[in-house]
């Protein structure tokens, strides 16, 4: 009762350590003799003095003491052993808690020679023979045996030494000898004792009818009044004879193996019996649990079916992989007569275990739909087995830890003892990955890697759990499309399948970056994503071109950030007027933009031309051609009528060496012819021209670009701009509004500080008035604004050149 049980088995003790007052504590364990000295007991001092310390599958520790233990207290056929047990939480064993425990077994009768073969040690003890005293014999003094033999101590009856006998030698040891090396040796009033590790040097192995034996053939010489006397203490143990066939375990002990009988004739078998975790099983007992054993000539046989009754499985990991191992505790008693001995007695306990067997573990997933869990069984376990930690998405988490990150682990216990573990997992867990499957599909995927230890082994081995969950639940994105006067507005509401999907153009990944190249306009809100082009654009598809209307359409297309797969296609078309691609300029000048139709896509747009073949496009696109042109040029016809004088030309594709056109574009501008004005001419000179002073709010913007060509600028992002003396910068002030063609963008003063405060000081004019400043070493240099699609008013824009310069005074930099 208590944190530690007792329970005598024969020449055995045992003492449980209970799991409920030890688990999880470090221990010190102490053996005290009856002087009341205590020693910590290690695994070489159990070895030599006849303790045995093992665990149990119920996490137990359990001490076995042999009755002639080395701090045992004989006393008739009554042995006594004491232990002490320090329990701590932390390995310092600070605050150690102590129990002290003694316990008294009653054996007897003794056989002359007994042996046990115990985990970790080989004990024999025989009957220590003593001659009859010669009468009126007169004991000389103590002096008188140091003289004679030095070794051997003055007393009535004392062990004196041992010698192995070994093929090559005889070797003798003194008594302080062998206990250094390991030998445990003591004796009683009628016995002598010999202890022996099986890792002690002079152990050899030795085969029996197949059979492998831990043997040590010794003699050992004690002292007693006048004489000293030597006692066979021979011992052997079977270290192998177990087998596995057919599920089932057969163990084999031979009988009479020469290292126990040397000399020796007559043997008679008087009893063998067998039994579990030191227990004797009756015959009735053995068959119930299909036990089998066989008492046979040269050997006794016991097989046990892997699984049966009195074993136990336990959890084992081999290369990291999780199997099982069927364990049982058997011993076998063997007594028989011989004419040396009379009666011999052997003990001997075995665990055997079978060899390592691989388990799969099941792993079930049941869908909670109403609560939107995912619901993961993982199991089942033996009792010896605990889960640890989880590793989400790479970050190892403890159990007790999980509920933050959204899991629920909750253990379930079986009548067997089994367990499993039930993870819980919301489907909108961050962990929880989500994908499309496809229709209103969405496939919901948990990949979590369950860490697991057993005990008391404390071997860890790891359990990847993947559960697949398909939800009807998708949303689609939408889309909605409209126009205004010059642009195609796309605008797509956003499901909940599409958080990773990505706008394409063909094969063309619209990012802010391309869309700010094309003039385009990209917004993403995260629920709404709308895109913007205008209607002269290289990614707007035409068709449809009639006198009063063009079909203008833009297509995007949503595909998978990870694997590119087209997910969802969207469109808009507008109608514009044929007027969006012509101006006809109060100056006589005419800009016509000619566009690529659908199914035309082996027109090339630089090889179109006006009637006057030389009239070549001044602006390219795949999909567009723009010509400006004097409407007295490029073979421009014009009719007349009252009111009005009309203009007309053709924009044609001639295929090589065809005369005739396979593309026919026709356009024409018209003015008034009825309009008068008063038109004075003076031969002096005409005065400056002169504008009326005026008020209002202008937007202007100043960019600065990469290149000559002004075709890309410096994004935000790419500030601060590093440039090296020399360099060019390449700036380009725009009107941004009003959008009035009638008014002309005029540059008056610009000058650079070397901080962000435009009236800081020193300070360098690179425009003065309008015109470039002629006192630098490089002179700023304006650049001729052309009609483009992104400057359909040239006038509105103005480009120069600087050389990159630095501040100084004094020959010394102001500012790096």
């Amino acid at each position: 009762t208590g944190p530690m049980s007792l329970e005598c088995l024969g020449n055995l003790l045992r003492i449980t350590l209970s799991a409920e007052d030890f688990e999880d504590k470090y221990l010190s364990l102490f053996v005290i003799d009856q002087s009341g000295t205590t020693r910590e007991l290690d695994e070489a001092l159990a070895a030599q003095c006849g303790y045995t310390i093992t665990h149990t599958t119920r996490r137990s520790i359990e001490l076995r003491a042999s009755a002639l233990s080395c701090h045992s207290h004989l006393e008739k056929d009554v042995f006594t052993v004491t232990v002490q047990i320090k329990a701590s939480h932390t390995p310092d064993m600070s605050n150690a808690t102590t129990h002290l425990k003694s316990a008294s077994c009653h054996y007897g009768p003794w056989s002359p020679r007994e042996l046990i073969c115990e985990s970790n040690y080989m004990e024999v003890s025989v009957r220590r023979e003593v001659p009859q005293a010669i009468k009126d014999f007169v004991q000389d003094e103590p002096e008188d045996w140091t003289l004679v033999f030095p070794e051997a101590k003055a007393e009535e009856a004392s062990i004196w030494q041992m010698v192995f006998h070994q093929p090559e030698e005889k070797r003798a040891l003194l008594v302080s000898n062998a206990w250094g090396a390991g030998y445990g040796l003591n004796s009683t009033d009628s016995r002598v004792v010999l202890r022996v590790p099986y890792t002690a040097a002079q152990v050899q192995l030795v085969q029996g009818q197949g059979i492998t034996f831990s043997v040590l053939r010794s003699s050992t010489f004690y002292k007693y009044q006048w004489v000293i006397l030597m006692l066979d203490t021979a011992v052997a143990c079977p270290v192998d004879g177990v087998d596995y066939t057919n599920r089932t375990i057969t163990w084999t002990v031979p009988k009479y193996i020469p290292p126990l009988s040397a000399g020796v004739t007559g043997f008679k078998d008087v009893l063998v019996e067998a039994g579990v975790d030191l227990r004797k099983l009756s015959a009735e007992e053995m068959a119930s649990r299909k036990y089998v054993l066989l008492n046979e000539l040269k050997a006794i046989t016991l097989r046990i079916p892997i699984g049966a009754e009195g074993g136990y499985y336990k959890t084992s990991v081999s290369n990291g992989q999780l199997g099982l191992k069927y364990t049982i505790n058997l011993f076998l008693e063997h007594q028989w007569e011989d004419n040396k001995w009379r009666l011999n007695k052997q003990t001997i306990i075995k665990q055997i275990e079978t060899p390592f067997e691989q388990a799969e573990v099941a792993i079930t997933n049941n869908l909670n739909l109403s609560a939107r869990l995912m619901n993961v069984t993982v199991g089942t376990f033996l009792p010896d087995v605990e889960l640890v930690n989880l590793t989400i998405e790479g970050v190892a988490v403890a159990v007790p830890e999980a509920v933050q990150h959204g899991y629920l682990i909750h253990r379930t216990r079986y009548a067997n003892g089994s367990k499993a573990y039930v993870i819980e997992v919301p489907l909108d867990a961050p962990s929880v990955k989500k994908e499309y499957m496809g229709e209103d599909m969405r496939a919901y995927s948990l990949n979590v890697t369950l860490t697991f230890i057993t005990y008391p082994s404390r071997e860890t081995f790891v359990i990847p759990v993947i559960a697949l969950s398909a939800v009807k639940d998708a949303v689609l994105p939408s889309a909605r499309g409209v126009c205004d006067g010059s642009n195609l507005h796309l605008i797509i509401t956003r499901g909940n399948v599409d958080q990773n999907w990505l706008p394409f153009i063909s094969d063309w990944h619209l990012t802010q970056e391309a869309a700010q190249k094309y003039n385009y306009i990209l917004r993403d809100n995260g629920t709404h994503l709308e895109i913007s082009v205008p209607f002269l654009s290289p990614h707007v598809s035409y068709e449809g071109f009639h006198t009063s209307a063009i079909k203008a359409s833009f297509y995007l297309t949503l595909k998978d950030g990870i694997t590119l797969a087209q997910r969802r296609d969207f469109s808009v078309s507008c109608i514009f007027s044929p007027s969006e691609l012509i101006q006809c300029l109060p100056n006589d000048t005419v800009i016509i933009t000619a566009i690529k139709l659908e199914g035309g896509e082996d027109l090339d747009t630089a090889l179109l031309v006006l009637r006057d073949r030389q009239c070549k496009p001044s602006l390219v696109t795949e999909k567009t051609a723009t010509f400006k042109f004097n409407v007295n040029t490029c073979g421009t016809s014009r009719k007349f009528n009252s009111t009005t004088v009309t203009y007309e030309n053709e924009v044609l594709y001639f295929r090589p060496g065809n005369g005739t056109p396979i593309y026919q574009l026709k356009f024409l501008c018209s003015y008034a012819v009825k309009q008068t004005a008063d038109v004075q001419y003076e031969s002096k000179k005409n005065p400056p021209s002169s504008a009326e002073p005026g008020f209002g709010c202008l937007a202007l913007s100043l960019k600065l670009f990469k290149e000559k060509s002004y075709s890309e600028p410096y994004q935000e992002s790419e500030y601060p701009v590093v440039k090296y003396l020399r360099e060019a910068l390449y700036f380009e002030v725009e009107l941004l509004q009003p959008k009035d063609a009638r008014l002309d963008l005029n540059l008056d003063d610009c000058w650079a500080t070397n901080s962000q405060s435009q009236d800081s000081l020193p300070q360098w004019h690179i425009l003065v008035h309008g015109c470039e400043n002629n006192n630098g070493s490089y002179r700023t240099v304006f650049h001729k604004v052309n009609y483009s699609l992104r400057a359909k008013f040239p006038q509105h824009l103005k480009r120069f050149e600087v050389r990159m310069f630095t501040f100084v005074q004094d020959t010394s930099l102001l500012e790096e």
